[in-house]
């Protein structure tokens, strides 16, 4: 499962581009940190340009907004209507449980995308949300309207389908802070949707089962496991516990002793968030979980893999122009994985930090 896993995400061998291409087969990637963004298609695509994921945002070829789980994901624009109709009828995305939201939500949402049509700051957003209520009395329940305000109207920003974009318009490494309805005017049945997800999911992660695929999408586990079953062209396995594990007929699934490169990931990294949090150890090791796992906040740091593995971590700074990549092993390293992982960071480096006056690696 390892090897199948790495190979899915251009971990065992590097992706051609084009950028959305790489983004579409390894899934979508979680970028709760935009900095995470170059990193993370570094280690996974060919001959990459440190702008090429900034000029396909730009020319719409990527979406970034709040998709999977309530967090920020970047996506291929043609994945990601699938992506918002799944991601809108999670549980995160839910109204408020066992009660009415009231009968003007639709229109609320409705009313919200057109006036998101134009690129504009989360405040004013809701500002625009709160006039809405007011003006129209028990469109939303009280109830309702509270529990939206506590996490900023994000579920009905998801059912509108905003997608974040920079003030300027301009694409870079400065975190787009604006929000603009995504340009999709054509969006699959909720049950089209998941099996697509569904599929997209196993692509680029898979074999894996249904418990993962409900943890990766924030869903009830029920319709999953049935959408899985009724899904006849999957194959079939079973681990080490006895839980069946779908997959796609034709995946990579290379043989477990296939070498696997040094390759470093990125802060909330895809490959291990995409399993149930007890189903992880197919690339972290349970021992490290809680330090690369930080629960006060919510925060996964960047880690490399040694083996296929999480074997440390690592960070960077920059000082007076000079960026500073430094390696924290987790494990003790042989001298060819470190002299490996030393030249691993040094190109990354540069390609995340292109704009440094010098660029050095050093191993704590």
């Amino acid at each position: 499962m390892n090897r199948a896993l790495l190979a899915r995400q251009g971990l065992l061998d590097r992706m051609p581009g084009p950028v959305s291409e790489v983004v579409a087969a390894v899934g979508a990637l979680q970028m709760q940190y935009w900095p995470a963004l170059r990193p993370a298609l570094w280690s996974r695509m060919d001959e990459g340009h440190p702008e090429g994921p900034f000029q396909a945002h730009g020319a719409g070829e990527l979406l970034t907004g709040t998709l999977l789980r309530g967090t920020i994901h970047t996506v291929a624009a043609e994945e990601y209507p699938a992506y918002a109709v799944v991601a809108a009828a999670s549980k995160v995305g839910q109204w408020q449980a066992n009660a009415d939201p009231g009968p003007g939500v639709g229109e609320l949402t409705a009313a919200l995308k057109e006036h998101g049509a134009k690129a504009r700051p989360i405040g004013e957003l809701m500002e625009f949300a709160e006039a809405w209520v007011a003006d129209n009395p028990g469109g939303v329940s009280p109830e309702e309207a509270k529990r939206q305000r506590e996490y900023k109207w994000t579920g009905v920003m998801m059912r509108a389908r905003f997608v974040r974009t920079p003030a300027d318009g301009a694409w870079g490494t400065k975190t787009p802070q604006h929000f603009v309805a995504a340009p999709v005017t054509e969006a699959p049945a909720t049950d089209a949707a998941l099996d697509s997800v569904i599929r997209r999911h196993l692509r680029a992660f898979g074999p894996a089962a249904a418990e993962d695929v409900a943890s990766w999408i924030a869903w009830n586990i029920t319709p999953v496991r049935v959408a899985l079953e009724r899904m006849e062209e999957l194959v079939r396995f079973a681990d080490e516990d006895g839980r069946i594990l779908y997959d796609l007929p034709d995946a990579p699934r290379p043989d477990p002793d296939t070498p696997a490169p040094v390759r470093l990931l990125p802060w909330f990294d895809s490959t291990l968030l995409a399993y149930a949090p007890k189903r992880r150890t197919r690339i972290l090791p349970e021992p490290y979980r809680d330090i690369v796992y930080v629960k006060a906040n919510g925060q996964l740091k960047p880690s490399f893999l040694v083996d296929g593995m999480v074997a440390g971590m690592w960070s960077v700074a920059v000082s007076r122009g000079a960026a500073t990549l430094t390696l924290t092993p987790l494990q003790p390293l042989s001298a060819s994985v470190r002299k490996e992982l030393l030249a691993e960071a040094e190109s990354m480096l540069a390609f995340c930090r292109p704009d440094a006056r010098s660029h050095h690696v050093k191993v704590t």
